[in-house]
């Protein structure tokens, strides 16, 4: 009898501590995620990535994952596994701007990236398609508009838009 309280007890027990690990694999902080940023900033800005993109990338993803069972020691047998917690999904983010917002023009990007790649030597501007008219990197509307499309400065006249009249050129 003592036998058996003891195999059920150091189960319970094996299956208590393993219960931290999988409460540890939640989503990472806005924190953690801004060093992360500012450690590896020319990579991820290569890859195409803004500051926000990555930041809400990063926070969608686990902040760790589960650590291993501990193995039990020579001659005893392991405890049962414990079956981790169900995780909630993350919120979708979109990638591109909404469908009212859709590029139509060949000169038109649906991401910064595809835009920098057509114009390499050319300012990457956001135009809001709505109201024609285009906004410079680090203003509140670039990129965050309803309807739009990121495109090379170059091209913004021959689609009739106009730079804000608050903005300066970078």
């Amino acid at each position: 009898m003592r036998q058996f309280a003891r195999i059920v007890c150091s189960a319970a027990l094996a299956g208590i501590l393993a219960l931290p690990t999988t409460v540890l694999a939640e989503q990472k902080t806005a924190k953690q995620c801004n060093a992360e940023w500012t450690a590896n900033k020319a990579a991820i800005q290569a890859s195409g990535k803004t500051k926000k993109e990555y930041v809400a990338d990063c926070r969608a993803t686990a902040a760790s994952a589960p650590e291993p069972a501990a193995t039990p020691a020579p001659g005893k047998t392991a405890p049962p596994a414990v079956a981790a917690a169900p995780t909630k999904p993350a919120p979708a983010t979109p990638a591109a701007p909404p469908a009212a917002g859709k590029p139509t023009g060949n000169a038109q990007f649906s991401t910064e990236a595809a835009a920098k790649g057509h114009c390499p030597g050319d300012t990457v501007v956001w135009v809001n398609s709505g109201t024609n008219v285009y906004h410079y990197s680090g203003s509140k509307n670039y990129g965050t508009t309803k309807q739009g499309a990121y495109m090379c400065e170059k091209d913004t006249a021959g689609a009739g838009a106009r730079a804000a009249k608050n903005e300066k050129h970078p």
